[in-house]
């Protein structure tokens, strides 16, 4: 029990380490709570907290992978690489993938509490 309880406390020190170290977190995190606020204001169905939810949980989770690829890719990597950027790239189009896809549930979610 207590090495379970001891891998939350370093899933955690990674949220805070990303949390500190990537400004594209913090202004995800940002928009997040601008969301759930939105779904506060509105009462949204529990149908579409489960919808909102999950679509901040996958943005979140892909830009704390994509931190982790970036900086696994700059411990293996000190030099300039193309193949190094393209990763890092790819890795960043899954966030922004997920983010545009996000954006659009979001708009479908909240058009018709706004019209």
């Amino acid at each position: 029990m207590k090495k379970f309880l001891k891998s939350f406390g370093y899933a955690l020190e990674g949220i805070r380490s990303a949390i500190r170290e990537q400004q594209n977190l913090r202004i995800q995190l940002l928009v997040a709570l601008g969301m759930i606020g939105l779904g506060l204001y509105f009462s949204i169905t529990a149908v579409e907290w489960c919808v909102l939810l999950l679509c901040i949980a996958l943005v979140l989770s892909l830009e704390l992978m994509n931190s982790s690829i970036e900086n696994l890719v700059d411990l293996i990597s000190k030099e300039r690489n193309p193949l190094a950027g393209k990763i890092k790239d790819m890795a960043a189009g899954a966030v922004l993938v997920a983010s545009v896809v996000a954006a659009i549930i979001g708009i479908i979610l909240f058009l018709k509490y706004i019209v």
